[in-house]
């Protein structure tokens, strides 16, 4: 537990005021880990038909999958690109993780799943796999298999999960529900696999204090890691129409907003849940409006941590529930 004498002792075992998804790997493997994005050529059943056509109306994989992930490439071809990309911007990392990105990378047969992730765990220097999909994606044949590649290697599932709301899920056009996500999430994370989630923070239909009380149940969740994105309008979506038609029904944060508004709800998270990301970064060229100017990923960690500091609070200061990390 934290408890305060002349300092704060976090119960992350740091000395950052949040448990951070790059300290959680250094203290896995002693240094820098860093994750290869790969796009296998997946779809979503809410854009094949079998449960709906045109995909989350937020979407366009474009805005986020780095120039090297290209389906017509080989997996293989993607994780050396992705590489040589990372060693330029990185050169401290010497382990990898094959992080299929796009769409829902369980959305395919076992037999097809199983080729294409053992041809990435077989890339020189990749140490396991981050496994993006959907709740409505996953069955117990499949995480029986990831159970068993979780023995020899890093293995995550990292669900969309988006919000915690099925008024906002069916706006939205995921095609599932926040039940189906909890049954997914506490199923993975049964069998001891790493199991982490995506939020989307202003999506339209919440109210503040709605889109704030979603931390509660996001804390009860057997997670092990969390990202969460400020909604971002992106050009060519569904959603881009919606908010042109009728602007007023987003609440789209500033950024002065969001920071204010995220500090109260990292102060509300489960402190045993590792925090990935606070923000999504899509290049200004996707945007629709001017979004948060030039901000990129890593000053905006800089200036909430330093918010931290000068409010002398931490994630989890008011959360008074179970501690007890999860797998």
């Amino acid at each position: 537990m934290i408890t305060i004498k002349n300092e704060i002792v976090f119960p992350w075992g740091n000395e950052r005021r949040f448990n951070a998804y790059s300290n959680y790997f250094r203290n896995l493997y002693g240094s820098r880990v860093q994750k290869v994005s790969i796009d296998a050529g997946f779809t979503c059943p809410n854009r094949d038909g079998s449960k709906g056509i045109g995909g989350c109306t937020y979407c366009n994989n474009n805005a986020f999958n780095p120039s090297y992930c290209i389906p017509e490439k080989s997996v293989s071809q993607q994780i050396r690109e992705g590489i040589e990309f990372h060693k330029w911007r990185y050169n401290e990392a010497i382990s990898y993780l094959a992080y299929f990105q796009a769409y829902s990378n369980t959305y395919a047969s076992l037999e097809t799943l199983k080729k294409i992730y053992e041809e990435a765990l077989n890339y020189p220097g990749v140490i396991g796999l981050i496994i993006g999909t959907r709740p409505d994606c996953i069955d117990e044949e499949k995480l029986e298999y990831l159970k068993e590649l979780s023995t020899r290697y890093y293995i995550a599932v990292e669900y969309g999960i988006e919000s915690c709301y099925n008024k906002t899920l069916e706006r939205i056009n995921r095609g599932h529900t926040f039940e189906d996500a909890v049954r997914a999430v506490e199923m993975t994370s049964s069998l001891g696999i790493i199991t982490g989630a995506h939020f989307i923070l202003g999506l339209p239909g919440e109210s503040r204090t709605e889109m704030l009380d979603q931390v509660d149940l996001i804390s009860e969740l057997p997670l092990r890691t969390v990202k969460f994105h400020q909604l971002q309008i992106i050009k060519g979506t569904a959603m881009e129409n919606e908010f042109k038609n009728d602007p007023d029904d987003f609440g789209l944060f500033t950024w002065e907003e969001y920071l204010d508004f995220f500090i109260t709800f990292l102060e509300r998270l489960n402190p045993a849940i590792v925090v990935e990301r606070f923000t999504g970064e899509a290049p200004l060229r996707f945007l629709t409006g001017e979004g948060w100017g030039n901000k990129r990923t890593d000053q905006i960690v800089t200036i909430i941590e330093k918010r931290l500091e000068e409010l002398e609070t931490w994630q989890g200061r008011l959360y008074s529930g179970n501690l007890t990390p999860t797998p």
